[in-house]
C-alpha cells in the first residue's frame, strides 16, 4: 500500500470536475499539500495507508474549498457603513473619506484577520483581493493558513498610501518581490489599478507592463455601472472592455471584476481574451449596479468565478450565498431554468474561480496533484432533509454553517467549525475595539 498523510472519507466527493461531479461514498488521499488520489472508498482505502483517516459519517459532503475571486478583505471593518446608496456617492461620499483617516498597516492587518475568520467558517479557502498595505494581509493570510492572490492597489490619485501611479507602481514591484518567496505557496502576489475612472491608460500599461514582467495577474473594477461607461466613453472613446483590449491590457491574466455593463462585442473579446470575470452578484444588487449578463457569458465560453466584493457593499463574504443568488437571479433574468445549474455554480464557485485568478493549475478541484483545499459539508441537518441531489442542496439550500472542517494545502484549519490557526477571541475583541474607535470619532 502507497504512504499517505491524510485520508478523507466521505458519503458524497464532490470534485468540481465534468469528468466525476460527485462520487457516493468517496474518499480522498492527502500527501503534503496536494491530493494524492480521489475516488471510490473502497479503492481508495485499498491502495492508501495514512498515519490518520477522517470518517465522519452521517452525511457528509467533501468538496473543494470556495474561491472569492474579488473582495476587499480589509474594509470588513466598514461594514455596515453607509448603505442604501449608489456605488459612487458611497465611495466618494463616505468610503474614501474613512479611508483616508482610518487606513494603516495595523488597520489592514487586523481587519483582514476577521475576514480570514469569516471566509474560512464559511469554507472559503482562496481569496483574490485589492487593497493597500498587502504585505500585512499576506501576515495575517498566512498566519490563519488561507490562500490569497493578493493585489497591490494603484491609483492615479494620492492617499495615505502613495502620491501617485509611479510610487503606487514602485510599491506594487517591492511588493511582488517580497512576497513572492513568501507564505509557503499560500500566498501570491499581483497587481490592481482600481479601475478605469481612476487610472489613466498609461497606468494601465505600466502596470500590464509590470505585471507581465514578473508573470502575475493584474485585476480590476471592469464596467460596474452606467456610469462608469459613460465616463470611459467619454474620456477614452471607447466602451470599458474594447478599451481595455485596445491598450493591450485585457490577457489571460487578468481578473476583471463585475463586468455588469458589456454589451456582445465585449463579451466575445472577454472569452477570446480567456479574461477571467468575478462576478459579485449580491453587491452588484445592493448597490443597484445592474445584473452582468452571466448566462450570455457563460455560453460565449467566458471564465466566470464569484466573488463578495468587500463586506463594507455586500455585506457579507459568503461565497456559498453567491452561489445559490448567481444560480437563481440569472435564471429569472434569462428566463431559463437551466442558464446556471447547480453543477455550473458550484464550478463557478471552486474551479472557475481558481481558473480567473490565476490559479487553475493549483487548486479549485479535487483532482490529483492539485492542493488539498477541500472543505466538509454536515449535511445532516433539517434544512437539508431529505437528501435527494447534493449538488442541489448545496447550491440552493446549505449555509456557512453547515461546514464542519476546512483544509488548505493539507493542513486542518477549521475543526467541528472552529478556527484552529488563531484565536477567534483575539480576533473578534480586535474587531470590537476598531469598530468603537471609528464609531466614536463619527458620532
Amino acid at each position: 500500500m502507497e504512504k499517505a498523510d491524510l485520508l478523507i472519507l466521505a458519503d458524497y466527493v464532490i470534485t468540481a470536475t465534468d469528468e466525476s461531479p460527485v462520487i457516493q461514498n468517496g474518499a480522498v488521499a492527502v500527501k503534503g499539500p496536494l491530493i494524492l488520489d480521489a475516488g471510490p472508498a473502497a479503492d481508495i482505502t485499498r491502495r492508501y495507508q495514512a498515519a490518520r483517516t477522517i470518517s465522519p459519517g452521517g452525511k457528509r459532503a467533501l468538496m473543494p474549498g470556495f474561491v472569492n475571486a474579488h473582495t476587499h478583505a480589509a474594509m470588513v471593518y466598514l461594514r455596515g457603513i453607509a448603505g442604501d446608496l449608489p456605488l459612487k456617492d458611497w465611495l466618494e461620499d463616505h468610503i474614501w473619506p474613512i479611508e483616508s483617516r482610518w487606513l494603516s498597516p495595523e488597520f489592514v492587518r487586523d481587519a483582514t484577520g476577521l475576514a480570514c475568520l469569516e471566509m474560512l467558517k464559511a469554507g472559503v479557502t482562496t481569496y483574490s483581493d485589492m487593497y493597500f498595505y498587502e504585505a500585512e494581509s499576506a501576515g495575517s493570510a498566512k498566519k490563519l493558513g488561507m490562500r490569497a492572490v493578493l493585489g497591490a492597489g494603484i491609483v492615479d490619485f494620492p492617499t495615505k498610501t502613495g502620491s501617485g501611479p509611479d510610487e503606487y507602481l514602485a510599491k506594487a514591484e517591492n511588493f511582488i518581490k517580497k512576497i513572492s518567496s513568501f507564505g509557503g505557496g499560500l500566498v501570491t502576489p499581483a497587481v490592481a489599478p482600481h479601475s478605469l475612472y481612476t487610472c489613466s491608460p498609461d497606468t494601465l500599461k505600466k502596470t500590464r507592463k509590470l505585471a507581465d514582467k514578473y508573470g502575475v495577474s493584474m485585476h480590476l473594477h471592469l464596467s460596474e455601472t452606467q456610469w462608469e461607461v459613460k465616463e470611459v466613453m467619454k474620456t477614452c472613446g471607447q466602451r470599458p472592455v474594447k478599451f481595455l483590449h485596445s491598450i493591450g491590457c485585457l490577457t489571460e491574466n487578468t481578473t476583471a471584476a463585475h463586468c455588469v455593463w458589456v454589451d456582445d462585442e465585449e463579451i466575445e473579446l472577454l472569452a477570446q481574451s480567456k479574461a477571467g470575470v468575478a462576478h459579485c452578484p449580491e453587491s452588484n444588487l445592493k448597490l443597484a449596479s445592474g445584473f452582468a449578463p452571466v448566462a450570455k457569458m457563460l455560453q460565449a465560453g467566458v471564465r466566470v468565478s464569484l466573488g463578495t466584493d468587500g463586506a463594507a457593499s455586500n455585506n457579507d463574504l459568503n461565497v456559498m450565498g453567491e452561489m445559490g443568488t448567481a444560480a437563481k437571479l440569472h435564471k429569472a433574468l434569462s428566463g431559463d431554468p437551466s442558464a446556471v445549474d447547480a453543477h455550473t455554480a458550484i464550478k463557478m464557485a471552486t474551479a472557475g474561480g481558481a481558473a480567473a485568478i490565476g490559479l487553475g493549475g493549483k487548486t479549485g478541484s479535487i483532482k490529483k496533484g492539485l492542493a488539498a483545499d477541500m472543505i466538509i459539508l454536515d449535511m445532516n441537518k433539517p434544512h437539508l432533509a431529505p437528501l435527494h441531489d447534493v449538488l442541489a442542496h448545496i447550491v440552493y439550500a446549505a449555509l456557512p454553517s453547515d461546514v464542519e472542517s476546512v483544509f488548505v494545502n493539507g493542513k486542518q484549519v477549521v475543526e467541528k467549525g472552529r478556527l484552529i490557526t488563531a484565536s477567534e477571541e483575539e480576533i473578534m475583541q480586535k474587531a470590537e475595539e476598531w469598530g468603537r474607535r471609528i464609531r466614536e470619532e463619527r458620532e
